[in-house]
């Protein structure tokens, strides 16, 4: 069945007379009915938590616009809040954490291998949408990269320039690889099991790749992108698409199997990196919302 599906043909390769359609962000408030779910989850988190309700998010706008993919409602953060770190959402400011900033506190975290049963209903909310999803419909899982997460574990909160990160990984660069380490284990262990549960492709969103630099950007942008060929030595046939935003020429770094396809976001022109994707694979985002937008309103 998944060969007839747009999202996997074009991953496989083949040229196709139309591409296949999905947005990154596809469930959320530009939905009446996603207000209303959300609504009667009583808040972001237990939504997230509640395995009919997220899947009944998830397969709202596949109901109202037929995309040719499904990407599972989740957050990147339920990842260390399954690690042991405190999570939740301030009204109008956006996640909040306990903040990592000792050794101590990183060590404190959970092994990587526990995180299955707090992230269990994420995995029965993709076993839903493998059988409610019409047949030509691929689903997509995902989690965050390594350092974004980190980036967030160690301020507490999202920041403008991703600071608090930076200083650690200056500071006591033993305590932030070990962070890094273990958050990578946690993050194959988690899309690993996202795939068993139905997941025919898995995005990593690495939103904060930009700001790292030079020798940085290779050890925890680059580098750590072993989570591919770790998951593909665990699942073969599985199909992966890294989204770094900002990461500019550094872009061609990430081309190559296992991930056939690359996502770009608006902030980088599809030339960079460009001749890596024409080779390797596909290439996947680059539009301007705004434009949809203007288009929307005539």
């Amino acid at each position: 069945m998944a060969q007839g599906k747009l999202l996997m043909r074009a991953l496989a390769g083949e040229v196709l007379p139309v591409p296949p359609v999905w947005m990154m962000r596809q469930a959320g408030r530009y939905l009446p009915e996603y207000r209303a779910t959300r609504a009667q989850a009583g808040d972001f988190l237990s939504l997230c938590y509640n395995s009919e309700l997220a899947a009944e998010v998830t397969l709202q706008p596949i109901r109202r616009y037929r995309f040719d993919a499904a990407i599972l409602f989740a957050d990147i953060l339920l990842l260390p809040q399954a690690l042991g770190a405190r999570l939740w959402f301030a009204t109008g400011e956006g996640p909040r954490l306990d903040p990592i900033e000792t050794a101590a506190a990183a060590a404190a975290l959970k092994p990587a291998d526990a995180v299955h049963e707090h992230l269990a209903p994420v995995y029965e909310t993709l076993r839903i949408l493998r059988r409610e999803l019409p047949a030509e419909t691929a689903l997509i899982g995902f989690a965050g990269a390594p350092w974004t997460v980190a980036t967030y574990m160690i301020a507490g909160r999202g920041t403008p320039d991703q600071g608090p990160a930076h200083a650690l990984k200056a500071a006591d660069p033993t305590t932030f690889a070990a962070l890094i380490d273990r958050l990578t284990d946690a993050t194959i262990a988690y899309l690993s099991a996202q795939i068993e549960a139905g997941a025919e492709v898995v995005k990593i969103f690495d939103s904060w790749a930009g700001s790292l630099k030079g020798a940085d950007f290779d050890a925890f942008a680059l580098a750590r992108r072993n989570a591919s060929p770790r998951l593909k030595a665990r699942h073969p046939a599985y199909r992966s698409s890294p989204f770094r935003a900002a990461a500019g020429e550094r872009y061609a770094g990430f081309a190559g199997p296992p991930a056939p396809m690359r996502s770009r976001s608006t902030r980088g022109s599809m030339q960079a990196g460009g001749g890596h994707v024409q080779k390797d694979g596909c290439v996947q985002g680059n539009l301007d919302p705004r434009c949809w937008s203007r288009a929307a309103t005539g």
